[in-house]
């Protein structure tokens, strides 16, 4: 088998890095595009992505598999199932640091193939004549190229807050 037929780098790259935010006490954070093959709260995508908290105490029945992340969370007190594509996923780094790593962003053309990616500085050329998968394909992030994009996690939408009544 050569590297063009192997599996995506992604899936192990994503569990390593959750197990290095894990073992230095970070919080471990994925940045996902989403599209109708992601299952998360949509009152929670900005932009066409999300961020989610993946780490232990975020987290119930949490599967960092192959194919797709899955878990359960609660979004402003509600149970919700997530199930995200492990190629949906563009980033995962720890909330306090901002250490961590980007993937190449899937983007579908028109004619609903994804076009030919420009190579970076941090990617190989494949040899004329073969095809480059771009699951395969990482750029490391520092914490001056990429921050998160806030000190806090996501907030919910706002609205009238719950409060909690103390019963003697």
């Amino acid at each position: 088998m050569n590297a063009l037929e192997s599996t995506s780098t992604r899936p192990y790259l994503i569990r390593a890095l959750y197990d290095w935010c894990t073992d230095n006490g970070f919080t471990p954070y994925v940045a996902v595009l989403v599209d109708d093959t992601v299952q998360v709260p949509r009152e929670y995508v900005k932009n066409g992505e999300i961020v989610l908290n993946i780490s232990f105490d975020a987290t119930s029945s949490l599967k960092l598999g192959n194919d797709f992340i899955e878990f359960k969370a609660r979004f402003a007190g509600s149970a919700r199932e997530i199930m995200v594509p492990v190629n949906r996923v563009i980033a995962i780094y720890a909330r306090e640091n901002g250490q961590g790593m980007a993937f190449p962003v899937p983007v579908p053309s028109a004619g609903g193939e994804e076009p030919p990616k420009q190579p970076s500085p941090l990617t190989s050329v494949p040899a004329a004549g073969t095809a480059q998968d771009e699951g395969k394909v990482v750029q490391l992030v520092t914490p001056e190229a990429s921050a998160p994009p806030d000190d806090e996690p996501p907030r919910p939408p706002t609205g009238p807050r719950p409060a909690l009544k103390r019963v003697k």
